[in-house]
């Protein structure tokens, strides 16, 4: 059992490892991306082609002098960015492994419950920095992601109804001859949207609105802190990219073209910085609370239905 335990360990510690490597990756290709469709280089001096810009990033986020906001509550305001970051990691645990590690038959309970906990960093994080400017994008912020986890597990549903499992695995063994994305188009692309709002990246970036807000709630966060709030983001991008793959690309781990598909969707969420201006509050909100729900509420009770008749043709 202590073999085991170690082994879990390990693989757990190698995951994070990786997760951290391709998080700096992905940071650089974001930069290339959006440097090509603004019609310049992006990074090209550090390294050949800029391939060891995010490590000196890194070196750089971390060696500078920590600030200390006067009026703020210390001990929260340090502690924010670390839960943040340990939870956009820790969530990288329900990811199934066909040989070792934490492969969970409620992997889909789990990645509900701690990706609803990140709200509270937020909140913290705004708060704790005792900054007006802060606060206010904090509260956006976590508005935000509650409405949009509404919608979000609702449509998660719909998917688990069908495969009636929580566990991950399953969903690879129910796409071996059809993917979900021919079977629920619309879910699909509902599911995309709330998960871009809920990583609040444009066109819903309303946590860190410049022109209106100073940059959101981390406005008074510097070196470290700031890097484990970027690095949180971007984590959670490639876990939603991970949660695309399986819900509805096929997500067959033992394909190479899985991996490549994580890549595209990640590659999806920089297209669309790119592309798309930022949505107005009230209109994101509306869309959430008046289109989303009714229609994934919808959803759920037509698979609900189809599931029963199913279920009555077998008996």
């Amino acid at each position: 059992m202590l073999l085991d335990l170690f082994l879990i360990f390990l693989s757990s510690l190698i995951l994070i490892i990786c997760v951290l490597v391709g998080v700096a990756f992905l940071t650089l290709l974001e930069r290339k991306v959006l440097g090509y469709i603004q019609i310049r280089k992006g990074p090209n001096k550090v390294g050949f082609v800029g391939l060891i810009q995010p490590f000196s990033d890194a070196i750089k986020l971390f060696t500078k002098e920590q600030t200390y906001p006067y009026m703020s509550n210390l001990n929260l305001y340090y502690l924010s960015p670390i839960m943040n970051l340990f939870l956009a990691l820790v969530l990288w645990m329900c990811i199934p492994f066909i040989s070792v590690n934490v492969s969970f038959n409620l992997s889909m309970l789990y990645f509900l419950s701690v990706s609803s906990l990140s709200v509270y960093t937020v909140m913290l994080a705004g708060w704790s920095s005792n900054s007006n400017y802060s606060l206010l994008g904090s509260l956006r912020a976590v508005a935000q992601a509650i409405s949009y986890e509404v919608s979000l597990s609702l449509i998660l549903m719909s998917f688990l109804y069908l495969i009636l499992s929580l566990n991950m695995l399953d969903l690879m063994k129910y796409q071996k001859f059809i993917w979900f994305s021919i079977l629920m188009l619309p879910l699909c692309f509902m599911w995309l949207v709330s998960s871009l709002a809920e990583t609040n990246r444009t066109p819903f970036d309303f946590a860190e609105g410049e022109s209106e807000l100073v940059s959101g709630f981390n406005v008074e966060y510097s070196s470290g802190g700031f890097a484990m709030i970027f690095l949180a983001e971007y984590a959670s991008i490639l876990f939603m990219s991970f949660i695309c793959s399986m819900l509805f690309l096929g997500g067959n781990l033992m394909d190479l073209s899985f991996f490549l598909k994580v890549g595209f969707m990640s590659f999806l969420w920089i297209w669309v910085r790119g592309t798309l201006p930022r949505y107005r509050y009230d209109k994101l909100m509306y869309l959430s609370w008046k289109s989303y729900l009714p229609i994934s509420l919808n959803y759920l009770l037509l698979f609900f239905g189809l599931k029963i008749f199913i279920f009555t043709l077998s008996l």
